[in-house]
């Protein structure tokens, strides 16, 4: 199924992956591994043990070189040896928990970060994609979802670290960009969520930790509501986006990927949802945080709908189901399902006649 999948346009390219060894950058690498690209990853390390990266083993399929992306003369050295053909931005500080414990380390990482990648990468002609977060947008608790066009920002560390790597990139594209021979983008998505995440401090992750441990998992917010999507709706984003950069017309924009906005939950039903897909769980308790959070944040989507013809493709319903028996079957038996997930996944696209799935 895959070879004819976004055009066939990844196949023998050299693609760079920075943060590849996280969540969403070893779901990236593999699917891109599957696609017949030439990966290459920049990361810091291994994030997490146990870690999706080394469960499916993508050493043997990535050609990784380790840094940190405030460090401008490592980066430097292992890009212009890469010379990617396509390059998807991931690495960052992505728990908004942490960015309380170490706020400097939050703002280096995602401003400085974004803005050694932007300059090494001035002379590579490329196609780059540049992945951010909902969370970039000042939060008005509206209840319609934000727009590309609405005010970037945020009231704590996390949320201005991703609002100043989008106002770092729109001043990159301006400066530099436009005029060359890069083509590039802004992705805006979150709430991913997905097997493989074993991150501290986020949802998933944690309801997973204390079930298997036979005990409620804590939970700040339980009315907080999200546009939850697994992972692989932004990342076909991602990978349509930036086969379709040529055009003109998209370059230097800036995009959202999320659900349908009806498909936007509470913490409350989501945990309810994966109760019904995993056998003896332990249920929840509601805990007190001084951490600022949102109580509704939704994306509006109708931009990548309209002028990119992407679309989601699970339901609220599957994207639980994928994640939990994800999860379920690694605790139970130690398998690792995520190739057999993608190819569902493309299955799935492939029967609801999705646009994007061969272009």
């Amino acid at each position: 199924m895959t070879a004819s999948f976004f055009g066939d346009a990844y196949r023998s390219k050299r693609v760079l992956v920075t943060g590849h060894t996280g969540f969403k950058g070893s779901w990236l690498c593999l699917w891109l591994s599957k696609l017949g690209a030439k990966v290459y990853g920049y990361s810091k390390g291994i994030p997490t043990r146990p870690s999706h990266y080394e469960l499916l083993n993508l050493k043997s399929k990535v050609t990784s070189y380790f840094g940190d992306v405030t460090d401008l003369p490592r980066l430097k050295e292992a890009i212009e040896d890469m010379r990617p053909d396509f390059v998807f931005h991931l690495a960052a500080q992505s728990v908004v928990s942490e960015s309380y414990r170490d706020p400097l380390g939050t703002l280096s990482t995602n401003l400085m970060g974004t803005a050694n990648v932007l300059q090494t990468l001035k002379d590579i002609p490329c196609k780059l994609v540049v992945i951010t977060s909902d969370k970039c947008y000042l939060n008005r608790e509206w209840v319609y979802g934000y727009r590309e066009t609405d005010t970037l920002g945020g009231k704590d560390i996390y949320s201005v670290s991703k609002a100043c790597s989008e106002l770092v990139y729109a001043s990159f594209f301006e400066s530099f960009f436009k005029s060359s021979a890069i083509r590039s983008a802004t992705a805006r998505a979150g709430n991913v969520i997905g097997g493989g995440d074993f991150t501290k401090d986020r949802i998933i992750p944690d309801i997973v930790r204390s079930w298997s441990a036979g005990v409620p998992v804590s939970i700040r917010s339980p009315h907080a509501t999200r546009p939850w999507q697994f992972v692989l709706e932004p990342l076909s984003g991602y990978l349509h986006l930036a086969i379709r950069l040529d055009e003109s017309r998209l370059n230097g924009h800036s995009f959202n990927f999320g659900p349908r906005q009806r498909q936007a939950e509470t913490v409350v039903k989501v945990l309810q949802t994966m109760q019904k897909y995993w056998r003896n769980n332990a249920g929840f308790k509601v805990v007190a945080s001084d951490m600022m959070e949102a109580n509704l944040l939704k994306l509006n989507c109708d931009k990548a709908f309209e002028d990119l013809n992407w679309e989601p493709n699970l339901t609220y319903e599957e994207t639980v189901r994928f994640t939990t028996q994800w999860y379920h079957e690694y605790r139970s038996t130690g398998s690792v399902i995520s190739v057999q997930q993608i190819e569902d996944y493309q299955n799935l696209a492939i029967r609801r006649g999705l646009a994007w799935v061969s272009k």
